[in-house]
């Protein structure tokens, strides 16, 4: 009896529980499902259309969530224009055509004696070594048909790397860049250009980070000097930009304002009996490649064409991404990109997506071939690859550049290049070009100033390069959250209070009745128990007395 009491006790508690919050409750449509006036049918109808609502509640906002969690970065443009003094001009990687001198070798008759001879009358000297060297110099196509027209080559004999070769070899900084002049002064052109080794060889490159700041020397060998020059960027970060204590000579150097006197103009010279057909083809004059300052130039793939006497404009307008701090906490994954500091990489200080890849085609191919190319970064202990070992290295590019495809088929089973996972900068820089050509008449140009021009007689030619900003601001673009904590929580009380009618404060009643509520009736229905107890047990010591 007592059993059955306290749970017909627990039962109508509830059930007074329950028809209190109904009657008391702010959520719509909860207090139709009470009262004796209403048929058990009225009351079916209002549950199915309660619970309908509860449930479309809740799969709306499990979309929004899931739009949050997938998706909760946006780029749109920033509120205001950013002028052009505020980020650093671009650098620039200009690598001549012409890999030597004729004086230092001729390529052309030195490949022909080697291929001419037989096998055995083949000498082995460092004049061999300086062919080898050049050939990883020639265009692709013309490599190949090299290759299938001759024996296979030998191995370098002498221990100099192939680098080094290549740097003993160049055409000097002065024979190839003759007039400099930025925000229309002129300038040695040694103060403005440092070399760079780059997979076109030996270039030169203007407004770049120094190696100490853009390379981890550490981990280079010492013996390949990669990057020469050496100013050092003490007020600039890719992140986040000048700082208030730079001043406008801070390296790398900016542009006041747009146009051609505020931006880079050379004067490019070349010989014409420097030029080798067999090596580097019909094609004369120069490659150019813009780049953003704390990038490692690489112009394989894209670059400008600067042909001889012809005047190359360059129109520059950049194409600025930003992140704002509102997105630090998420994961590099969710907002698809990294910081600088987030991302290591073994031979760059300094995080761009390029760098990246650079450094990941370098592992690739030293796990492919056990050797990298004489331009690809790499540690004491790594072997350059030989000129033999060419088509390996240009097989191993083509299949990195093909696993994306190849693993989505099925056909790669390891992705290598998604094991990188070389994401944007989040803050990265590239620049639309708009270029324009005309033709340079220097041989008129230096008659009219009473110059001589035998030189042109002699096979020099020149060109004239400027680069410039063609507006004074541009718009920047910035990522941004598409969906913050607070626009979530504003999006679930937007549905709850649509589809349910319910606010924070509906929240908080249904936990008071859940909670509180019980624990005070518990309490209240505890204390009614005890006073009861009390007062039967005063009534039978009153009768024991009057007995």
């Amino acid at each position: 009896m007592q059993i059955r009491r306290k749970h017909g006790t627990f039962r109508a508690g509830l059930k007074s529980l329950v028809v209190e919050y109904c009657s008391e409750s702010s959520v719509h449509g909860v207090h139709y499902f009470r009262g004796s006036e209403r048929t058990w049918y009225e009351k079916l109808v209002w549950i199915l259309v309660f619970a309908l609502s509860v449930g479309s509640c809740f799969w709306l906002i499990h979309e929004v969530y899931h739009k949050w969690s997938d998706t909760p970065v946006i780029v749109s443009f920033a509120e205001k224009s950013t002028p052009v003094w505020q980020i650093p001009f671009p650098a620039i990687t200009i690598c001549p055509e012409v890999k030597t001198s004729y004086g230092e070798m001729n390529f052309t008759r030195q490949y022909l004696n080697y291929v001419g001879k037989r096998a055995g009358e083949q000498r082995h000297d460092n004049g061999t070594d300086s062919l080898l060297a050049i050939m990883q110099l020639c265009e692709r196509s013309i490599y190949d048909r090299l290759l299938n027209q001759s024996q296979p080559f030998p191995d370098k004999l002498s221990g100099e790397s192939y680098g080094s070769i290549i740097r003993r070899m160049k055409i000097p900084l002065k024979d190839t860049v003759l007039y400099c002049s930025f925000q229309n002064n002129w300038i040695p052109c040694e103060q403005l250009f440092s070399y760079t080794m780059t997979d076109e060889g030996v270039c030169v490159t203007f407004n770049a980070l120094s190696a100490s700041d853009m390379l981890r020397k550490e981990n280079l060998t010492p013996l390949e000097p990669y990057l020469s020059e050496n100013k050092p960027s003490e007020h600039w970060t890719q992140d986040g930009g000048y700082t208030a204590q730079s001043d406008l000579d801070s390296y790398p150097y900016r542009a006041l304002r747009p146009g051609q006197l505020a931006g880079l103009k050379v004067v490019l010279r070349s010989d014409r009996r420097n030029h080798d057909f067999l090596c580097r083809g019909a094609l004369r004059g120069f490659k150019a490649l813009l780049h953003p300052n704390n990038e490692y130039p690489q112009l394989t793939s894209q670059f400008v064409r600067i042909p001889m006497n012809q005047d190359v404009n360059i129109a520059v307008k950049p194409q600025i991404i930003t992140t704002t701090p509102g997105l630090h906490h998420y994961s590099p994954e969710r907002r698809q990109c990294f910081f600088n500091h987030e991302r290591y990489l073994q031979f760059f200080r300094e995080y761009t997506q390029d760098n990246c890849e650079l450094e990941c085609l370098t592992n690739f191919t030293l796990s492919h071939c056990g050797c990298v190319r004489f331009s690809m970064p790499r540690n004491g202990t790594t072997p350059e690859c030989e000129t033999n070992q060419m088509e390996c290295m240009v097989g191993a590019e083509q299949r990195y550049l093909e696993m994306d495809f190849r693993s989505r088929r099925g056909d790669e089973p390891i992705n290598y290049h998604d094991d990188c996972n070389c994401l944007p900068g989040c803050a990265s820089v590239q620049y639309d070009l708009e270029i324009t050509q005309t033709d340079f008449d220097w041989k008129g140009w230096l008659q009219n100033l009473n110059r001589s021009t035998r030189s042109a007689d002699d096979g020099i030619e020149l060109a004239l390069f400027e680069v410039y900003y063609k507006e004074a601001q541009f718009m920047t673009s910035k990522r941004s959250e598409l969906y913050g904590l607070t626009d979530f929580l504003a999006n679930c009380g937007g549905l709850l209070g649509l589809c349910m009618g319910v606010s924070l404060l509906s929240l908080v009643e249904l936990v008071y009745f859940c909670v509180v509520r019980p624990v005070t009736l518990w309490r209240q229905r505890r204390e009614q128990v005890n006073e009861e107890e009390q007062s039967q047990g005063i009534s039978m010591v009153v009768r024991d007395n009057d007995n």
